[in-house]
C-alpha cells in the first residue's frame, strides 16, 4: 500500500491530544523519530501524569494550551470530539492527523478536509493497517481484487464505546478495502447487533463495486479471542493474511500458465505428494510474507512527518478518510433496517 516514509529534513514542533491506551504510543513513538515532541494534552490527571513521567513533556489539561507552541499534532481523542478538537487546530494553521476514523459522519469529515483545504494544512487519517509492510507484498494482486474476504474480532476492550464496531473495527477493512478496489460502491447487505453496548457490536456486510468486485467483510467487538485475517482473490492469483500469528502467503500463476495445456493424464491424483510437486514446483509460485516486520504505527507518524516537512499529500488523505466513513454509513443504514430487537 506503501512504502516507508524516509524521514523529514528539519524537526517539527508536535504534540499528541489525547494520551490514553493508543495516544501514549503515540508520544512513545515520537519521541523517537526526528522531531520535537513539545508536549500531550489530555483532560485525565492520570494520563497526563503518566505522559510527564514517562516522556518528560509538559502536560496540558486543555489542549488549547497548545496553540502557538506546535506545527502539527496527533488527535488521538474519542471520535464524537474529532471534529471539534482538529478543527481548532486546522483554523490556527496547525497540520493535524487524526486517528481514524476521520470523524463520526462523513459530513464531519468533509468539514475537516475543506478547513484543511482552506488553510493549506496537512489532514491525514490515522488508518494504518495502510503502513502494514504485508500488504505492500499483495497490492499486485488487490488491484485487480474480484473477491476480498476479512474477519476482524476483538474481546470487549470498553474502549471506544461512542461507536459501534462498524466504526470501530470495521473501518479498517473499508479503507483497505476502497484502496485496492478503488471503484465505486453499488451495493450493500448488512447485518448486526448490539450485544454489550447501545450499538452494534457485531456486523458483517456484504459490499459490491461497480467493476464487479465484491468485499465480504465481518466485525465483532465481543469475541473470546482476537482474530485478523484478509484473504483476496483476483485473476493473477490470491492472498492470505493472518495479522494474529503473522503469517501470509501469495500465490500466483507461473510464467506461461496455460491450463488448457496441461497433460493432466500424467498425474497419479491417488498421490497428493505427486499432485503438490507437480502444482507447486512448475504451475503456481508461492512466496511467504512475514508480516511482524516494521511497526506500522511508526512509519505512519514517520510519514505524517515528511508531509508537513515537505507539503505532500499524505499517503492516507482526509478524502480517503471521508471515504471510509461513507462507506461505513452505507453499511450502518442497511443495518438500521435489520436491527434486532
Amino acid at each position: 500500500m506503501t512504502t516507508p516514509a524516509a524521514l523529514p529534513a528539519r524537526r517539527i514542533r508536535i504534540a499528541v491530544v489525547g494520551v490514553g491506551h493508543l495516544g501514549k504510543h503515540h508520544a512513545r513513538l515520537l519521541k523517537g523519530l526526528p522531531c520535537d515532541l513539545v508536549g500531550v494534552a489530555d483532560p485525565s490527571e492520570a494520563a497526563r501524569a503518566h505522559a510527564t513521567a514517562t516522556f518528560g513533556v509538559p502536560a496540558f489539561a486543555d489542549h488549547r494550551e497548545l496553540f502557538g507552541k506546535v506545527d502539527a499534532v496527533s488527535v488521538v481523542v474519542p471520535t464524537r470530539l474529532h471534529r471539534e478538537v482538529a478543527s481548532e487546530f486546522l483554523e490556527r494553521g496547525v497540520d493535524v492527523l487524526v486517528e481514524k476514523p476521520i470523524a463520526r459522519t462523513s459530513a464531519d469529515g468533509q468539514a475537516l478536509v475543506d478547513l484543511a483545504a482552506r488553510h493549506g494544512r496537512i489532514l491525514q487519517v490515522g488508518h494504518v493497517e495502510r503502513f502494514n509492510p504485508a500488504l505492500r507484498g499483495i497490492e499486485h494482486i488487490g488491484r485487480s481484487a474480484r473477491y476480498i474476504e476479512s474477519h476482524r474480532l476483538a474481546p470487549f476492550s470498553f474502549r471506544s464505546t461512542d461507536i459501534g464496531v462498524v466504526l470501530d473495527l470495521m473501518i479498517h477493512d473499508l479503507d483497505l478495502v476502497l484502496a485496492l478496489v478503488r471503484s465505486e460502491i453499488v451495493g450493500v447487505e448488512a447485518f448486526g447487533g448490539a450485544v454489550f453496548t447501545p450499538a452494534e457490536d457485531m456486523a458483517s456486510a456484504i459490499i459490491k463495486f461497480a467493476n464487479g468486485a465484491v468485499a465480504h467483510l465481518t466485525a465483532n467487538r465481543v469475541a473470546l479471542k482476537p482474530l485478523r485475517k484478509m484473504r483476496v482473490f483476483s485473476k493473477q492469483g490470491y492472498a492470505s493474511l493472518d495479522f494474529q500469528s503473522g503469517q501470509g502467503m501469495v500465490v500466483t500463476k507461473a510464467p506461461g500458465w496455460d491450463f488448457e495445456k496441461l497433460d493432466l493424464d500424467r498425474i497419479d491424483r491417488s498421490q497428493m505428494g505427486d499432485l503438490w510437486k507437480f502444482v507447486f514446483d512448475g504451475l503456481l509460485q508461492v512466496r511467504n510474507l512475514e508480516l511482524n516486520e516494521g511497526n506500522p504505527l511508526q512509519e505512519e507518524l514517520a510519514a505524517f512527518l515528511r508531509s508537513v516537512a515537505d507539503r505532500s499529500e499524505p499517503v492516507v488523505t482526509g478524502q480517503d478518510g471521508v471515504a471510509a466513513v461513507a462507506a461505513a454509513e452505507r453499511v450502518l443504514a442497511v443495518i438500521a433496517k435489520n436491527r434486532w430487537e
